[in-house]
């Protein structure tokens, strides 16, 4: 069980969308905020980010940012600069074809569809803005990445169309990992990589997520790795930020949410995959999570689906 492929796989509910822009002189683009995470590659030249908290931050060829979150933020020449935003309407690039010729900084710029509602604490955790600088030697698996889609931009081959759906959730991965690495450097024992890294939470959580239909005990899982219930609950508990009970209630709920969305069985056959006895025990604890009965949640889905599918002019500029 690969819990971090689980846990990016709950994140996501659609294709990401891109386009490439080039500015020339002075420029300045006001972006979101929107459901999902947005994305930022620098391919030449330099500009900066301009957060709606915290200082403005310089970007050069090579860099990439992420904003899980799909917080409000401006990209320009000058950390001066007026951002403009384009009206919601106005039409733009809607999958990466799209090259509006305009100089100087060439940017990649995207955005993941994420379902917040169901938040991942691993996604809860992560900052506003992450910034990878293009270091020599640094995250390599990234830059190739990087090199792969931006190669596949500029001189588009057969199988384009399958290429880069497949190379943007690489990227995803990539930046998350990347992250990771970084964040074991300035919080060693804490946080998601402590977690993945940990042999006893990592074997709990393998476990919790492999099969959540098991009426697990702390001591249970514990034993696992040869820790007593007491010693096990502070571990996980100071690196999930969520008691091993509270967090498989999570991930049970979480399951049944996706179930729900993409699955036509019955509620009691989808309450007993999750680890629920009863139907009615199981709505109760999805009403309490989702504030909506699990019949009402799955209509709702199938009549709009999670998120709408927004559109990249909306996006990307405004």
């Amino acid at each position: 069980m690969d819990v971090f492929s689980e846990v990016i796989g709950s994140m996501r509910t659609g294709r990401a969308k891109f386009a490439r822009t080039r500015h020339l002189g002075r420029w300045g683009n006001r972006f979101g905020p929107h459901a999902g995470a947005g994305f930022h590659i620098v391919l030449a030249g330099s500009c900066w980010l301009v957060p709606a908290q915290g200082e403005p931050v310089q970007l050069s060829a090579g860099d990439v940012v992420l904003l899980p979150h799909g917080t409000a933020h401006g990209l320009t020449d000058s950390p001066d600069r007026t951002l403009a935003a384009l009206p919601p309407d106005t039409d733009g690039p809607d999958d990466g074809d799209g090259d509006q010729d305009v100089g100087s900084a060439t940017l990649l710029c995207g955005a993941y569809r994420l379902d917040h509602t169901q938040a991942h604490p691993f996604l809860r955790s992560l900052p506003q803005v992450i910034h990878l600088p293009a270091q020599l030697g640094q995250h390599p698996a990234l830059r190739s990445a990087v090199d792969l889609l931006t190669s596949d931009l500029s001189s588009p081959q057969p199988g384009a169309d399958a290429a880069r759906p497949a190379l943007l959730d690489l990227l995803l991965v990539y930046m998350l990992r990347a992250w990771l690495q970084e964040e074991s450097s300035r919080r060693p024992g804490s946080g998601w990589h402590a977690a993945l890294s940990d042999p006893a939470v990592a074997a709990a959580l393998r476990q919790i997520h492999a099969s959540p239909e098991r009426s697990w005990t702390v001591q249970q899982l514990g034993a696992l790795a040869g820790l007593s219930r007491t010693t096990f609950a502070r571990r996980f508990t100071a690196t999930m930020g969520l008691p091993p009970l509270a967090y498989l209630t999570w991930w049970r709920l979480n399951s049944a949410a996706h179930l729900l969305t993409r699955d036509d069985a019955p509620l009691a056959a989808i309450a007993r995959r999750v680890g629920y006895a009863s139907e009615f025990a199981f709505a109760n604890a999805f009403k309490r999570q989702f504030g909506l009965s699990p019949g009402r949640y799955r209509r709702q889905q199938r009549q709009e689906p999670v998120q709408h599918d927004y559109d990249l002019a909306e996006t990307l500029t405004g």
